[in-house]
């Protein structure tokens, strides 16, 4: 455990000059039962899956290494509410873009809790447009998992759409379909549906199939499906959820309001039973939370 301050790199370090990293976005919650964390082993899988799929050929931790320096880190912040960066970059060489010529580090943050979206009101619902980025091809880029250098991508996007005067960009496919937004998935509701892009260039997000299932439990249909910009004005409703971003209505896409013009019922009964499933007050909780 060190000082934020004191949690440097060297500037000559080929993981930051390249973008050569790994990271996960995990969220710790004031739970009836204590401090939990929301999910940590899936998080952590993912963690492990993106590094095999970047190419490092091992970590230096095991799962359950990871899991103790999570937990030990939320414990010795003591913040309650908070957000948590594992990260894994290159290190101790790889000036010569291969991987197996430096080394992999990693390290474990905290910080404490905030919004990621900004938005004023659970109610108000973001405003959003398709952005003119489109969302990276899977053949150039490796779309599943939390590369830090793919996230270049978001950035420009989210960037534009602020410029814009909007809350957040939808990115489309090199085909022109609906994939994701720059940092959280996406639902469309069509009646008692709930249609989500398939996993074909997106992430595959843990709280997109946390969605899923909540979205069974209160009985509405789940299906992964093929949407097109026309998708998305005609929707009753429309949502991102992520780790950071929890669950969020969509109020407005490309200037077009999107049903009533503000968070829709099934996206705010979704949001209440993510709220209740975090805190340790749902039926599903006891499977998903690592108390710390």
């Amino acid at each position: 455990m060190v000082p934020t301050e004191q949690a440097t790199i060297p500037f000559l370090t080929a993981g930051f000059h390249y973008g050569i990293a790994v990271f996960e976005g995990i969220r710790a919650y004031k739970a009836d039962k204590g401090l939990a964390v929301f999910r940590l082993r899936e998080h952590l899988l993912r963690f492990e899956h993106s590094c095999k799929i970047l190419g490092f050929l091992s970590l230096p931790y095991s799962l359950d290494e990871l899991t103790e320096a999570v937990s030990a880190t939320v414990r010795e912040n003591g913040y309650g509410d908070c957000y948590i960066r594992p990260l894994v970059w290159l290190a101790d060489g790889g000036w010569n873009l291969t991987l197996d010529t430096g080394k992999p580090h990693v390290a474990v943050a905290v910080w404490q809790e905030s919004v990621y979206l900004g938005q004023r009101s659970p109610n108000e619902g973001l405003r959003a447009c398709v952005s003119s980025y489109p969302r990276h091809h899977p053949g150039a880029m490796m779309t599943k998992a939390k590369i830090s250098g793919n996230y270049v991508n978001s950035y420009l996007a989210k960037t534009d759409a602020h410029r814009q005067g909007v809350d957040e960009a939808i990115l489309l496919d090199a085909e022109g379909y609906v994939t994701e937004c720059t940092g959280a998935n996406l639902y469309l509701v069509r009646g008692n549906t709930l249609v989500t892009p398939p996993v074909d260039a997106i992430l595959e997000g843990i709280t997109r199939a946390t969605v899923a299932d909540l979205a069974a439990d209160l009985g509405f249909t789940v299906q992964e499906a093929r949407l097109t910009r026309d998708h998305l004005y005609v929707a009753d409703e429309a949502f991102v959820c992520g780790t950071a971003a929890e669950i969020v209505g969509i109020r407005e896409i490309d200037r077009r309001p999107i049903g009533s013009g503000q968070t829709g019922p099934i996206t705010m009964a979704l949001r209440e039973a993510y709220q209740s499933a975090v805190r340790g007050r749902h039926t599903r909780s006891d499977g998903w939370l690592h108390y710390v």
